[in-house]
Formats: structure tokens, C-alpha cells, sequence
């Protein structure tokens, strides 16, 4: 039972009465579950150590939760993600796959097909993080780099030039020549192909979104 209700659930919803349910729903069967009536909110209160999985809404004023979902993706945090929305058009459940979510669950839920679902979520993020130490050891050396050098990281494994980045950060090319190699030494990368290689590994970016030839 400890370890159980060591297992959170990030429930982030702009519905009040929605996210009241949901959070009840989750802590009747021993869940902790942590309520954000906005993605931003959500955001400020995690890091790349959270642990858990998110009900992320798709539809929120302000950030929706395929924003949010990217910018957990941009900071390197793996949780997995379930979406749950009352507006589920394709294109919408499309790009939330792809970019790594795990359920997709239409408004008004089935409550055993979400506590199921968030069963599974949180029995992945379990087996992921304990099984693989390959994924572990790719976990740490991301954790390593600095915030610039990560700056750096996302646009070149997304396949942008030296000066389209030195470009969109504002800074010389010669100083992203510097990064670059930074970036490669922390990561033990011998090649860029390898260092793209980690960053669908880690979940960093999706292999359907870099730049084709």
C-alpha cells in the first residue's frame, strides 16, 4: 500500500468540477493526486525528477495541453501523459500520439477505463525508470548539461545549421561552434546521427518531427 501511495497523478484541468471528480476518483482507490487548474501552474511545479503521470486537458485558456505536453518534452521530463478531452478531432489525438502520449480518453470518461489507463501509465513509468540503466545513464548526462548548452542541444539534434541556431539565440556562430563540442563531450557523442540518436532515446524530440533531407 506504501508504495502505491507513493504513485502521483498530475491532474491539470481548467474545469473545477472536473478536475474535483478526477482528483476524488483517483484518491478513492489510493492514488496521490495533484490538482492545477492551468498547464502553466502545472509547469512551475515540476522538474526532471518529478515522478508520476499527468491528466493533461488538451483544451485550457491560456496553454492548451499539446503546449504543455511539448514543453515537458523541451525540459527533458518523461512522465507519461493521458489525455483527456471533450474535443477529440483527429488531427488533435494525431499529433498527441506522436509526440509520445500514452492514452487519449474522451470527455465524459468511463471511470475504470481512466483509473485503468492510469494504472498502466504509472506501471511504464515505473519500468522505465528501474530496467534500463542505458536509459538512466542517458537520463544523468542530459541532467548535466547546463541551461544553454540544452538551448543548444534541442535545435541541433532537430536538424538546424550552427547559424540558424546562432541565429535564433542570438549569439555568434563561433560561440555555438564551443557549445556543440560541450554538448558532444557531456553526452559522449561521437557523431551528431548518435547524438540525434539519445535525444529520441530520451524522448527529447520525435523521430516524425526532425527536418528530412
Amino acid at each position: 500500500m506504501s508504495l502505491q501511495m507513493q504513485q502521483r497523478v498530475y491532474v491539470v484541468d481548467d474545469d473545477q468540477g472536473m478536475l474535483d471528480s478526477t482528483v476524488w476518483l483517483l484518491e478513492s482507490v489510493g492514488l496521490t493526486a495533484l490538482p492545477f487548474t492551468s498547464g502553466r501552474a502545472f509547469l512551475d511545479a515540476c522538474d526532471e525528477h518529478s515522478q508520476g503521470c499527468v491528466l493533461l486537458d488538451v483544451r485550457m485558456p491560456g496553454m492548451g495541453g499539446l503546449n504543455v505536453q511539448e514543453a515537458l518534452r523541451s525540459r527533458g521530463i518523461q512522465m507519461p501523459i493521458i489525455f483527456v478531452s471533450g474535443h477529440a478531432d483527429v488531427p488533435i489525438v494525431v499529433r498527441a500520439f506522436r509526440a509520445g502520449a500514452v492514452d487519449f480518453i474522451e470527455k465524459p470518461y468511463n471511470e475504470q477505463l481512466l483509473l485503468d489507463s492510469v494504472q498502466q501509465a504509472l506501471n511504464q513509468e515505473a519500468s522505465s525508470a528501474h530496467t534500463d540503466p542505458r536509459l538512466q545513464a542517458l537520463q544523468q548526462r542530459l541532467d548535466s548539461l547546463t541551461p544553454r548548452e540544452r538551448d543548444v542541444l534541442l535545435p541541433l539534434v532537430r536538424g538546424f545549421t550552427n547559424r540558424e541556431i546562432a541565429e535564433q539565440l542570438d549569439i555568434s556562430v563561433k560561440t555555438i561552434d564551443l557549445y556543440r563540442s560541450r554538448v558532444m563531450k557531456r553526452m559522449q557523442a561521437d557523431t551528431l546521427p548518435e547524438l540525434v540518436g539519445m535525444a529520441i532515446a530520451a524522448g527529447l524530440v520525435d523521430a516524425l518531427q526532425l527536418r528530412g533531407e
